[in-house]
């Protein structure tokens, strides 16, 4: 539980945001079961937030007070399906979140494909060791597995990613990648890690030979390495919408129609209708 842990560094911050998954395989009622209990439990710790369950494990993103955090997760812990799991971390000036949710899914991240991901699946690369990988220039891949608008707040420098409106298109679009590719390490990456962990057994089946996926995802890296070989902002999927390498809240919004990230500035233009258009889909 150590590494869990967040000091408070203003006054003027009072929400810390976690983030965490775990595939295991949750039989029979079970889901149902957890879904009751981990309401009950969340909104008894005044949490905010969404909390998917499936057969296939957990999926979680929560918001509130550090001392609710912290009641939380000592009480969600004593479930011995996550004993030992550890969360990601940000701090907030607000809640990101209007209510709390706990949801039932068939899958925990949809994808197209019959494939039953594994905690220990892929090669499991940290956020220093990559750092140290693109410092020295290494002749590897760096595949960015999420959906295209994500991938306009930022990316990483010299990344490939596969223009996919949903992650549904992930094995097709994985599938039609260069053949060379398969010959040498493909390192992959989304925002927390999840996605990475379905989509290893995919492009092992499909012939890859040396996958690995970078542990935390974008928020550990920020959080590890800071804005190292990085260009632009994570797009998060709450009201923050993005946050910075310092995992501070950038005030960028989302276009609600063509789903383009806003920056501050382009929010004082007149073509700016939140909710209705934005700069760049006003002039199209």
């Amino acid at each position: 539980m150590a590494n869990n842990s967040f000091n408070m560094t203003t006054n003027r911050v009072k929400i810390l945001n976690i983030a965490a998954y775990k595939f295991v395989a949750l039989t029979g009622k079970r889901p149902i079961q957890l879904k009751k209990e981990l309401n009950a439990l969340s909104k008894k710790s005044n949490l905010k937030g969404t909390i998917l369950l499936s057969k296939e494990g957990i999926n979680l993103f929560l918001a509130g007070p550090k001392k609710d955090i912290e009641i939380f997760w000592q009480c969600f812990l004593y479930h011995r399906e996550f004993s030992g799991l550890t969360y990601k971390t940000s701090l907030s000036d607000r809640q990101p979140f209007k209510r709390m949710r706990v949801k039932i899914k068939d899958e925990l991240i949809p994808m197209d494909a019959t494939l039953q991901p594994k905690q220990s699946n892929g090669t499991h690369l940290s956020p220093q060791e990559l750092k140290r990988w693109l410092d020295e220039g290494r002749n590897i891949t760096l595949l960015d597995t999420r959906n295209r608008f994500e991938v306009d707040f930022g990316t990483f420098k010299k990344a490939r990613h596969l223009d996919i409106k949903s992650f549904r298109s992930f094995p097709d679009a994985a599938g039609k990648l260069d053949p060379e590719l398969k010959e040498k390490p493909l390192v992959m990456f989304c925002t927390g890690g999840i996605r990475c962990e379905k989509a290893t057994p995919l492009l092992q089946q499909q012939g890859f030979k040396q996958v690995y996926q970078l542990e935390g995802g974008i928020l550990k890296y920020f959080e590890a390495c800071g804005e190292s070989h990085f260009e632009g902002e994570c797009f998060v999927f709450d009201e923050r919408i993005s946050l910075n390498s310092q995992l501070a809240e950038t005030g960028t919004a989302q276009c609600a129609r063509c789903f383009k990230p806003v920056t501050v500035e382009e929010q004082q233009s007149p073509e700016f209708v939140p909710g209705v258009s934005c700069p760049d889909c006003a002039e199209k």
